[in-house]
């Protein structure tokens, strides 16, 4: 058994959670309850009353915060302590939005002019690509970007720069390219010039197998349209740690961005990575970008953890999925332009905790990261929304939505935010069997058929969920919202005991995917594997079934 089961507020929490009355009658309870639960920061708001909890709930989720020395875990982050003990690393993107007169120390010595003179470099590059004055081979301005990377490298830039299209700069488009499936960039490069486009390849290694591949297949294209060696320099960029592979690639070196090892990949969007974002929302925008994340550690740093905005979110996680059984967490944005943001959250927090050992390598007795998942309202109301109201599985949800819209349209808004708001309220209090037999009191149906689809329209209810608005989705709310998630994943890891930062899951795929591709490539069948693995690899190598 871990320390963190056996303590006392644990114990606590377990009993508690199973006397807590339905969240109507919290509600009727207590008129006040959503001044008391909810929090302002940084440009967002959080209602956290739609949630399973009271004022003894909250005590005793924060007393185990506390047990968790949880400020002292923050603090050991912020100052650059080794806290990825399996890869005796640093973890410090937040030094990658920190402010110039700030001195961070890793590895002894300051990181802060590092990172200031990278984004000095992209400042100068962006600056040149959008201005025209960055020339291809043959002279033209660039039009368009490919921006090569997988996991981390891949999402942040796309996601990111998805969601603020509103403020992407005139004259300039953006491919992202992350699957080793050729149809992934064949597809982009068919519609491309060769003497417009500019590829960004980011890969700390730059070996990475599916980033390395999809770049060669991009530079022998370029090379077939009727470019030459020597004008790679002018088409092809790198973020890398590996500058000799880079140059060896062909790319000046002055084109290539640094990477470092005290920041991991699904953390990275603040640095070079965030090159191809940068590239089309311009520096100014990138940089108000890394603003609202400094903002938001700012707020995680100096708050007390009961008006902390990540760390309620964390506490509230730990709650459903420690001691209600949840499993999955969903995430539901009210605005087209984050769309994506689930999925970056799902690779941020199931990668992050997804785990099954404390730091010490106990085996934990509790779970840890639940599954993410979600999408845009309205859309999922007509689909999987049914589930979260009279499914079987209880799944917490965060809804997030600005109060303004960057295409207002008659009443488009206004309808998106009654669905929002309208769902929160149903997840909340459901309906009951006497209240679906009054809806129905005037059916023309008979009794018998009353009774019946009153049982099917009945809602339990009791299903919590968290409301994060903002003023209008920009650079700074959207760095802000995406610096909140990082914390509550460092939270719930520093709870669970765990490392929130390697990823051995990863590593293993990749290194059974490279054993696997030599046997594919192989002059003999394969055979010395599970039976299962061998047969798949010689149909494959048969190439039909």
């Amino acid at each position: 058994m871990t320390t963190l089961t056996q303590s006392t507020t644990w114990k606590a929490l377990k009993n508690h959670t199973s006397q807590l009355p339905h969240m109507r009658e919290l509600f009727a309870q207590n008129p006040l309850r959503f001044e008391q639960m909810s929090v302002a920061a940084c440009g967002l708001f959080l209602d956290y009353s739609k949630n399973r909890v009271n004022d003894e709930t909250l005590k005793l989720l924060f007393s185990l915060a506390k047990e968790a020395k949880l400020s002292d875990k923050i603090s050991a982050m912020f100052n650059g302590d080794v806290i990825n003990n399996t890869e005796q690393r640093s973890v410090l993107h937040t030094a990658l939005r920190s402010k110039a007169t700030q001195k961070i120390i890793a590895e002894g010595a300051n990181i802060v002019p590092e990172v200031q003179q990278t984004l000095a470099k992209m400042t100068k590059f962006v600056g040149s690509v959008q201005s025209g004055d960055w020339k291809g081979y043959t002279g033209k301005a660039i039009t368009d970007i490919v921006s090569i990377g997988i996991g981390g490298s891949f999402l942040g830039p796309k996601i990111v720069s998805q969601a603020l299209k509103p403020y992407w700069q005139e004259g300039l488009n953006c491919h992202f390219v992350a699957n080793v499936d050729a149809s992934s960039i064949c597809e982009k490069l068919i519609h491309l010039n060769a003497e417009t486009t500019l590829f960004v390849m980011s890969s700390k290694s730059f070996d990475t197998q599916e980033t390395l591949t999809n770049t060669l297949s991009a530079k022998d294209w370029f090379l077939a349209q009727g470019a030459s060696q020597q004008d790679v320099a002018k088409h092809f960029v790198a973020v890398t740690s590996n500058v000799a592979k880079a140059t060896e690639f062909g790319m000046d070196a002055n084109n290539i961005f640094p990477m470092w090892d005290w920041v991991g990949g699904r953390y990275s969007l603040w640095s070079a990575i965030g090159l191809p974002i940068a590239l089309l929302i311009g520096m100014d925008n990138f940089i108000a970008l890394l603003e609202g994340a400094h903002q938001m550690d700012e707020h995680f740093v100096s708050t007390p953890i009961e008006q902390n905005m990540p760390v309620i979110m964390a506490m509230l996680s730990v709650l459903y999925g420690n001691f209600h059984g949840a499993q999955a967490h969903v995430i539901l944005t009210y605005d087209h332009n984050l769309r994506g943001l689930p999925a970056y959250f799902q690779q941020l927090d199931m990668e992050s905790n997804g785990k099954s050992v404390t730091l010490d390598g106990t085996d934990v007795d509790y779970s840890t990261g639940p599954v993410i998942w979600g999408g845009e309202g309205t859309n999922g109301q007509h689909a999987y929304h049914q589930l979260l109201h009279q499914g079987t599985a209880l799944i917490p949800a965060d809804f997030i939505m600005p109060l303004q819209s960057h295409n207002p349209l008659g009443k488009h808004h206004d309808q998106l935010a009654s669905n929002c708001f309208g769902q929160t309220q149903a997840l909340m209090q459901g309906r009951t069997y006497d209240e679906a037999l009054a809806e129905l009191s005037n059916s023309p149906m008979n009794d018998a058929q009353i009774a019946l689809i009153a049982k099917h329209k009945v809602m339990s209810g009791n299903k919590p969920s968290n409301t994060l608005l903002m003023n209008k989705l920009t650079p700074t709310t959207l760095g802000a919202l995406i610096a909140l998630y990082e914390h509550k994943t460092f939270v719930q890891g520093a709870i669970w005991q765990i490392n929130s930062f390697d990823q051995w899951g990863v590593e293993l795929g990749k290194q059974l995917g490279n054993d696997v591709l030599d046997r594919i490539g192989a002059k003999e069948g394969a055979t010395q594997l599970d039976s299962s693995s061998n047969a798949l690899i010689n149909l494959y190598r048969q190439g039909q079934l």
